[in-house]
C-alpha cells in the first residue's frame, strides 16, 4: 500500500505506521518500511518521532483509536435504538474487514497483543483506546436511559466482544464471528432496556 502524498509528512508517517501495524503487527513493522510507505525519508521519521519506532507506534495507536471511534460514532449515532446501534457496529466492522481482504483489522489490538505484560507507552496507548471506545458506547447507553453501572458494564462487554470477534473474523476470513457477536450483543443490550 502506498500512502497518498497529500497531507503533512507527519500525518503520512502515522497513517502508514497504523496500516502496517494492523496488517503485520508492531514487531513485524520496521521503521524503514514505515518511511517507505509514507513516502518520507528516514530522517523525517526521526525528526517527527525522536523516540523512534515506539513513538511512531504510539501515534499510530492514537490514529487507530480515532479511526475506530469514527466507526463507532457512525453506528451509534445512526440508530436511535441502542441494541440496533451495537449490531450496526458489528455489521460495519464485518463489511470493512471483508472489503480489505481480511487485512485491515484493529492496529490497537495487534499492538496490544504483542506488548502484553509490559508497561510501556504502546501498551498504555492501547489501554486508553479501549477505554475511549467503551466510553463512547457507555455514552450512547446513558443517553438512552440506562443506569450508569449497567451502561459502563455493557459498554465494556460490547467493546471486548467486538475486538475478539474482529480477530476471529480475520483469522477465519469470515464475517460470521462479527455478525454473530453483533446479534448477540444486540439481544444483551435489549434485555437491559
Amino acid at each position: 500500500m502506498q500512502t497518498s502524498t497529500t497531507g503533512s509528512t507527519r500525518d503520512r508517517i502515522v497513517v502508514a505506521a497504523s496500516r502496517l501495524i494492523q496488517r503485520q503487527g508492531y514487531v513485524g513493522t520496521g521503521i524503514k518500511q514505515i518511511a517507505t510507505e509514507a513516502e518520507a525519508t528516514l530522517g523525517s521519521v526521526y525528526h517527527f518521532f525522536p523516540g523512534g519506532k515506539e513513538a511512531v507506534a504510539v501515534a499510530a495507536m492514537e490514529h487507530g483509536r480515532e479511526e475506530f471511534a469514527t466507526v463507532l460514532r457512525t453506528a451509534l449515532d445512526g440508530e436511535d435504538d441502542p441494541a440496533e446501534a451495537v449490531d450496526a457496529c458489528a455489521r460495519i466492522l464485518a463489511k470493512e474487514l471483508r472489503t480489505s481482504g481480511w487485512t485491515d483489522g484493529c492496529p490497537v489490538t495487534a499492538a496490544a497483543l504483542e506488548t502484553l505484560g509490559t508497561d510501556n507507552p504502546i501498551q498504555r496507548a492501547c489501554a486508553e483506546a479501549l477505554l475511549a471506545w467503551q466510553n463512547l458506547v457507555a455514552d450512547k447507553l446513558l443517553g438512552c436511559g440506562f443506569p450508569d453501572p449497567e451502561a459502563r458494564d455493557l459498554a465494556a462487554t460490547v467493546i471486548n466482544t467486538l475486538e475478539g470477534a474482529e480477530v476471529t473474523a480475520q483469522v477465519t476470513r469470515s464475517e460470521t464471528p462479527l455478525l454473530l457477536a453483533g446479534r448477540h450483543l444486540s439481544r444483551l443490550v435489549a434485555s437491559y432496556a
